[in-house]
């Protein structure tokens, strides 16, 4: 152990000091493109995903999502690390193309049955699923009609939500509609670091409406296809703060990345209004009745949060800013992102104050590249000081009077980082890709250890 690591015990005491609400939910997530693999099996269709991994240049190494963690042959064998860590729930995303090859029309009964699958085991090892309808992975026929450009994909995505709710809401309660919907539109249209890989201002706006308006589309579906459905969606919240000189004009550009980032979706789908600053530019792409059909009742609020976020000033970037590192003085994880749980604290009493919703935290943790050691482990002590840090300021937001009610770990596995391939790993568990074999790190063995000793105080 490293000299300055907190020994396992005391470090689960610590993160344990102040008691959280009963029933808190203990979980993990990934996503589908992120792990499945098998993306010509069984009738999946294309996704912009992988059409975007082909072109050269875009992904680190040239990787690809493939195999990735090969899960869909090794879904059990993921749902039993996964009662080992002794998780409550577990959220996954449905791969639109899986079930769906072209978007909309014929149904691909093959990836249907996956999910089924899928679902049922969860359920048999006692692990409740929360599924996420949409996390990046658009099927690429829809992209060639204009994908999130086109107003019609608001409807093609309600029939698509109908078929989920139809087929899983006898077994499943939790929803989401969307996984940071302003990161994949974001990098999308604005800095073309995502698919479609382009950089136009006007698109940017058009694809924010129309995701927003298909948020509530699904909102509307679940509601009236799942009894006692519990929807909500997922967002990344970060504070954003200006890099470089830090002058006038950098403190602009991070107003400016705040609007886009934390305000361009959870403001009009909770509060029935754009932010004062992108108002006018999405004006154009709005039609009457569309803050109504987009600010639909949802029962929880799924944050994503793992640092802040930093902006400079770009007189000739097209959004007038330019997207940032984190200053060199500041504590960073091993990939460069700051480790700031006071900013995690502030961010969950925040969210909870603005929008009067119960918050989860759907995504949070720390990323890395590690090997494993001569012994074959992971002993991965900069992740579990974060988990441990940033869980003990999430008790500080519980007790400040933030209604967090779960935690999920980004990730169980490690898996395919989008533009930084496989070289960057989140996972409690790491893969070794060549074998697909699974070894569960140090901070799994810990993660399982505070379950464990969180179900102790309940009973006490």
């Amino acid at each position: 152990m490293q000299d300055n690591a907190v020994p396992v015990r005391e470090g689960i005491a610590i993160a344990q000091r102040r008691k959280l609400p009963r029933d808190f939910v203990w979980g993990v997530s990934t996503s589908s493109y992120q792990i499945e693999g098998a993306t010509d099996v069984d009738g999946r269709g294309p996704s912009v995903w992988d059409a975007y991994c082909k072109v050269p240049g875009h992904i680190a190494n040239g990787d690809t999502g493939d195999v990735a963690c090969d899960h869909y042959h090794r879904y059990a064998e993921d749902i039993a690390l996964m009662r080992r860590l002794r998780v409550h729930s577990y959220r996954f995303s449905v791969a639109w193309p899986r079930i769906l090859p072209t978007g909309r029309g014929t149904v691909n009964e093959a990836g249907l049955a996956f999910y089924d699958r899928l679902i049922d085991g969860l359920l048999a090892a006692g692990i409740e699923p929360w599924l996420c309808l949409y996390h990046w992975d658009l099927p690429q026929a829809l992209q060639d009609e204009g994908g999130w450009l086109n107003r019609d994909i608001a409807g093609w995505y309600a029939d698509y939500a109908m078929l989920i709710a139809q087929r899983y809401g006898d077994r499943v309660r939790r929803f989401a509609t969307f996984n940071e919907p302003s990161v994949f539109t974001l990098f999308g249209y604005g800095f073309a670091w995502h698919p479609p890989g382009v950089v136009d201002p006007v698109a940017l706006h058009r694809a924010i409406h129309h995701v927003n308006l298909a948020h509530g589309a699904g909102v509307d579906v679940l509601r009236a296809h799942v009894r006692r459905s519990s929807v909500g969606t997922v967002h990344n919240v970060q504070p954003s703060r200006p890099a470089g000189t830090r002058s006038a004009a950098d403190i602009d550009a991070a107003k400016l990345l705040d609007v886009y980032w934390n305000g361009a979706f959870p403001e009009p789908q909770l509060l029935g209004r754009y932010p004062a600053e992108l108002a006018k530019l999405v004006e154009p792409h709005v039609q009457p009745g569309d803050l109504d059909r987009i600010c639909r009742p949802v029962d929880w609020f799924g944050l994503n949060h793992y640092s802040p976020v930093y902006a400079k000033a770009d007189a000739q970037a097209p959004l007038g800013f330019a997207w940032a590192d984190a200053p060199a003085d500041v504590r960073r994880s091993p990939i460069g992102w700051q480790v700031d749980p006071k900013a995690f604290r502030d961010t969950l009493v925040d969210v909870s104050r603005r929008y009067h919703l119960p918050v989860y935290v759907t995504e949070n943790g720390a990323g890395a590249t590690e090997t494993p050691d001569s012994g074959g482990e992971i002993l991965d002590h900069e992740r579990v000081d974060y988990l441990r840090t940033y869980i003990s300021a999430l008790r500080d937001a519980v007790a400040a009077g933030a209604d967090v009610r779960g935690y999920f770990v980004w990730s169980l596995l490690d898996n395919f980082e989008w533009g930084a391939g496989y070289a960057n790993r989140f996972g409690l568990v790491y893969v070794d890709y060549p074998s697909q074999r699974r070894i569960p790190k140090e901070s799994a063995h810990w993660y399982a250890r505070l379950i464990r000793a969180e179900a102790m105080q309940e009973l006490e």
